[in-house]
């Protein structure tokens, strides 16, 4: 029996990347499904108390719609990375399980800024989660860049260095707007706004000249 000295690694793993991302899609779909099981209204109202528990629970509608919407980005993101992943290695398989493990957590910061948003703590908390999930995502792709062997055949270095500049931007915009929030959580939160911006922007600048037409 030949012992593989402790500094050689295989180059690729056994599982492949269909079913890593059926894993994804799993972790994903039950992340979401736990956002809204904190959607509630206390038992036993009368008719006029209704109205006002309604009232009350639109912060935490909202906290939903925000956390629905940027899961759902993060779901796109998977699968149009996985398109471009032919095989996987170690540092793939770790960046992709820690993003599982944060997409698994965010209903948390969900919570805390549903009930909290107001407060300087909850918004850069939230926003952090944000940033550093983009930044995975981002660095998955640096991965694909420098490894071309894990990359499928029509990956590439033009199309994974646009995925990292959007990726890039996204993870900027979130992060920054974690030293706002010191200033002011309002501000912050509309300081993710310009992700919506630049995402155009990006998108205006790489798609070739006559491509629309």
């Amino acid at each position: 029996m030949t012992n593989r000295p402790f500094g050689l690694r295989r180059r690729h793993m056994v599982v492949g990347p269909e079913r890593l991302l059926a894993l994804g899609d799993a972790v994903f779909s039950i992340a979401m499904t736990l956002l809204a099981l904190d959607i509630t209204v206390p038992d036993g109202l009368r008719d006029a108390q209704v109205a006002h528990a309604l009232r009350d629970a639109v912060p935490t509608i909202g906290a939903y719609l925000l956390s629905f919407a940027v899961i759902g980005t993060l779901w796109l993101a998977q699968h149009a990375l996985f398109r471009l992943i032919s095989a996987l290695d170690r540092w793939l398989l770790l960046l992709y399980f820690v993003l599982l493990a944060l997409v698994a957590a965010l209903p948390f910061p969900t919570r805390l800024i549903s009930e909290y948003g107001d407060t300087t703590t909850a918004t850069a908390c939230y926003a952090g989660s944000i940033a550093v999930a983009v930044a995975l995502v981002c660095g998955m792709y640096v991965r694909l860049l420098v490894n071309p062997a894990s990359a499928a055949p029509h990956a590439s270095p033009t199309v994974l260095k646009a995925e990292i500049r959007h990726g890039a931007l996204l993870a900027l915009v979130f992060a920054t707007s974690v030293p706002v929030a010191f200033y002011s959580p309002t501000l912050a939160k509309y300081w993710w706004l310009l992700a919506i911006g630049g995402r155009l922007l990006l998108r205006r600048r790489d798609t070739p000249a006559g491509a629309a037409e």
